[in-house]
């Protein structure tokens, strides 16, 4: 006789939409950061600084008040696209050989 619990049929359709979701951010994460690999190297080429400071506060700006509009929180989506900036400029740093 097994004693594991009966699955839940309802958590387990939240969970399959949860892993989808999951599987799709990674999907355009991946794609974003093939767009700005290209980007850095773009910059680097024609000799742009890695950082663009004020393109980065239009984003942000952007991004808040979709997050605002949606419903998430934009403080939350403000360190996340932070996260996403500080590493591309980083790849592009690289990229420029700094």
């Amino acid at each position: 006789m097994s004693d594991a619990p009966t699955p839940d049929p309802v958590l387990a359709g939240f969970r399959k939409s949860i892993d989808n979701i999951d599987a799709a951010l990674i999907h355009m994460l991946a794609e974003r950061f093939r767009i700005t690999q290209a980007v850095g190297e773009y910059k680097a080429k024609v000799t742009l600084p890695p950082a663009d400071p004020n393109r980065e506060k239009e984003q942000i700006a952007r991004l808040r008040q979709l997050a605002e509009d949606s419903e998430l929180d934009p403080e939350f989506s403000e360190k996340f696209l932070r996260f996403i900036i500080d590493e591309v400029i980083r790849h592009h740093e690289r990229a420029a050989g700094r």
